[in-house]
């Protein structure tokens, strides 16, 4: 099993908890952390016994408090730009990862932080909750998707504002927008998160699995494209296992048995 010097990554009963664990810097993203990321990211993807990962950070304090501007605060315009693209590459592997996400988010996300879980399937938040861009305010723009995945979530107008202005809103301000699926007491995050996996292993892992790819990859397609892709998807799950008990279960009136336990 890899040992991770900036990370945690705990897998029982098909959920697979991965912790950004340098609380003494509000689990701030450096190059060493991106690099560790797409290792364990990895190591999820192919796992076949893993069907949810949530992700977290360590400490009360903050999911993840944004990039490390330490490290960025000396590069050049061609090192910046290779940051921001090896960013949005370790994220996108978040996004396009094959089992579905949950980002629990315990105070801080800011920046990196934030875009870390807009790159996730659904975003729950303690009341501690803190969520901004305030890229501005250091002289760049966000760089790891938030310029691209906010106006995605929440709209182009309120997305601008966030991110022109630099403000951050709380937990109950970002669930309002849809930035958050939930909000929750700060001890109940990971429990929450928990359950809210659970219900999703209930389901049929290929129909998850499929119904993840037909939206993220529909969202970049016209409307009859994507139509096309849905049809696809949903033709392809017909020669398998899973829509076989899927529908044998509903006829029969008994719950089904898929094999994601």
């Amino acid at each position: 099993m890899t040992e991770y010097k900036t990370l945690t990554l705990e897998k029982s009963e098909g959920i697979a908890i991965l912790k950004i664990n340098r609380p003494k810097m509000l689990n701030a993203l450096s190059l060493e952390v991106l690099q560790e990321l797409t290792l364990a990211l990895d190591a999820v993807e192919i796992d076949p016994f893993v069907h949810v990962l949530i992700l977290t950070g360590s400490g009360e304090k903050a999911f993840v408090a944004g990039a490390d501007i330490t490290e960025m605060k000396e590069k050049n315009a061609i090192e910046g730009r290779d940051f921001s693209l090896f960013g949005n590459a370790v994220f996108s592997k978040l996004e396009q990862l094959r089992q579905p996400t949950i980002a629990a988010v315990n105070g801080f996300a800011l920046g990196g932080g934030c875009e870390l879980a807009l790159a996730c399937d659904i975003r729950i938040g303690a009341e501690n909750a803190k969520f901004g861009q305030p890229e501005v305010g250091l002289g760049i723009i966000p760089g790891f998707g938030g310029t691209q995945r906010l106006p995605r979530l929440i709209g182009i107008g309120k997305a601008k504002e966030l991110i022109y202005t630099g403000t951050n809103i709380a937990a109950e301000e970002a669930y309002r927008i849809g930035l958050l699926n939930k909000v929750v007491a700060a001890e109940e995050l990971i429990d929450e998160a928990k359950a809210m996996a659970e219900k999703v292993m209930k389901n049929s892992p290929l129909g998850v699995e499929g119904s993840k790819k037909a939206i993220n990859q529909g969202l970049q397609m016209n409307l009859q494209q994507a139509l096309a892709l849905e049809s696809e998807i949903f033709g392809a799950l017909f020669a398998t296992e899973d829509q076989k008990e899927g529908m044998a279960a509903f006829i029969e009136k008994r719950k089904a048995q898929f094999g994601n336990k």
